[in-house]
């Protein structure tokens, strides 16, 4: 199968579309026939080895992790023996991870990719599967944010710094959702982006330091 790979770090320009081996799903591991993937900040941090502590945790000098792609769409082709909640034919969505560290995951950027049972979830019928890959990690980190670490509750209010960044458009829906009150910091250029994505947010604009 075709998958995108790289060998070094640096920019873009280092990704490189190669033959691969078709992957088996292990124990607890699904196979999924990718729809679609995202791409992640976190992959743009791997692939350029930045900022440079991260390469003493997934290679030095070159990379350990050589295959992109976190955010994941697509329906399940196999699973393993484990597998309980997902059956060949489901439509799902979620995170490439094969646990632990993220440089034993397959990546998402290929035609096929295996990952953990508990990194995916069904994808919603009313959903793209572009839709669904463009959400995971960041609607992840969202959810552990405000619910799990911040506790949030009905009438509070928040201050979300970011609200146009890759992760700050959805604690600003999901905070509506646990009846709180928030207040979304942008830049002037992004107000259009933050009004499109939450309409019945309040602003405050950092003009002054976000020209």
């Amino acid at each position: 199968m075709k998958a995108m790979v790289y060998h070094r770090y640096g920019s873009p320009d280092v990704l490189q579309c190669e033959e691969v081996e078709m992957p088996s799903p292990k124990e607890s591991q699904v196979l999924v026939k990718v729809h679609a993937a995202a791409v992640n900040p976190l992959d743009c941090g791997l692939m350029k080895g930045q900022p440079y502590f991260m390469r003493f945790l997934f290679g030095f000098p070159k990379p350990k992790v050589t295959r992109p792609g976190r955010d994941v769409a697509g329906e399940v082709q196999a699973v393993g023996r484990g597998v309980t909640h997902f059956k060949p034919g489901d439509e799902v969505f979620g995170i490439c991870t094969a646990g632990g560290w993220m440089n034993k995951c397959d990546g998402a950027f290929a035609e096929y990719a295996c990952t953990l049972e508990t990194g995916l979830a069904m994808k919603p019928d009313n959903v793209t599967f572009g839709q669904a890959a463009s959400a995971p990690i960041a609607a992840l980190t969202a959810l552990l944010g405000l619910r799990d670490k911040g506790q949030l509750k009905p009438g509070q209010k928040m201050l979300i710094n970011g609200a146009a960044g890759g992760v700050g458009p959805l604690p600003c829906r999901s905070t509506k959702a646990f009846g709180a009150e928030v207040t979304g910091v942008c830049s002037t250029r992004n107000m259009d982006i933050v009004r499109r994505t939450c309409a019945d947010l309040q602003f405050f604009l950092k003009s002054l330091y976000w020209p």
